[in-house]
């Protein structure tokens, strides 16, 4: 380590943080609620639905975790508010973040309804910023420690390349949450506040179980995307927990405003 002042064990401890995962009973964000709790974090999950959030929340404390959990969705600023609320009042601060929302309208441009394109651009862009505002307001009034408070955004390769299926709103809204972490990152780095996005391809979810299917469509744009990955599988969740742990991390304090993009070599093909 040379003259390093911290050791490799130290630099990946994120012990005893309070994290607020938003979207926690989706597939990553209870992949990642799992990995966490492991690794010693003190967590809130927020997301809808009561039942959904009982049967995570109950896995996590199987783990020997510290975990509570809010019915509620980022979807106004006073919600944002409620979120970012709950996470500090459960452990008296909030350290990380993570933010793990998203939908997709598939069609074509020519057909697609404009309602349909503004709830992708709801779900993929705005619920993200008001997760971002309400948390940096947080920041704001916590006393500063010797670790920076890191958030996470689930963006996607799709912020960066085209799809010729019917992705216009997808593709638009993960470019938009791009560049927002990056706006932000410039707005907070002199504030203690680092933002980072993971850029993965496709994971098992509820958005992609069609492309994992024996059956066309699935199967064509499942060989077509292979295709370009070099390393010749799509992803897992278990894919994306080293750099969300990196990300959250002490040895990401000088990384910020970057989309970590975890595809298999899929943008650089």
């Amino acid at each position: 380590m040379g003259s390093s002042s911290k050791g490799l064990t130290d630099l990946f401890d994120i012990s005893d943080r309070s994290v607020l995962i938003i979207g926690g009973c989706g597939a990553f964000g209870s992949a990642s609620a799992k990995a966490l709790a492991s690794a010693g974090c003190k967590l809130t999950l927020a997301d809808r639905g009561k039942q959904k959030l009982n049967k995570v929340s109950t896995e996590i404390k199987a783990l020997g975790a510290e975990v509570t959990t809010i019915n509620i969705w980022p979807d106004t600023e006073s919600n944002a508010e409620t979120i970012i609320r709950s996470a500090v009042n459960n452990y008296g601060t909030l350290d990380l973040m993570l933010v793990t929302l998203g939908t997709n309208s598939v069609a074509h441009i020519e057909g697609q309804n404009f309602n349909d394109w503004r709830n992708v651009m709801t779900a993929n862009l705005d619920y993200y910023w008001l997760a971002c505002q309400a948390a940096g307001r947080q920041f704001a009034k916590q006393t500063k420690s010797k670790n920076r408070n890191k958030i996470v955004v689930m963006s996607s390769t799709r912020g960066r390349h085209g799809l010729p299926n019917g992705y216009s709103s997808y593709c638009a809204s993960k470019s938009g949450l791009d560049g927002m972490v990056r706006a932000l990152a410039c707005e907070w780095g002199s504030k203690g506040i680092n933002i980072n996005a993971i850029g993965p391809t496709v994971f098992p979810s509820s958005l992609s179980d069609w492309m994992f299917s024996d059956k066309e469509p699935g199967k064509s744009a499942r060989e077509n995307m292979l295709d370009r990955v070099p390393i010749g599988r799509l992803s897992s969740t278990d894919d994306l927990i080293g750099g969300l742990i990196y990300l959250l991390s002490p040895a990401s304090d000088y990384v910020t405003g970057q989309t970590l993009y975890i595809d298999g070599g899929y943008t650089a093909n």
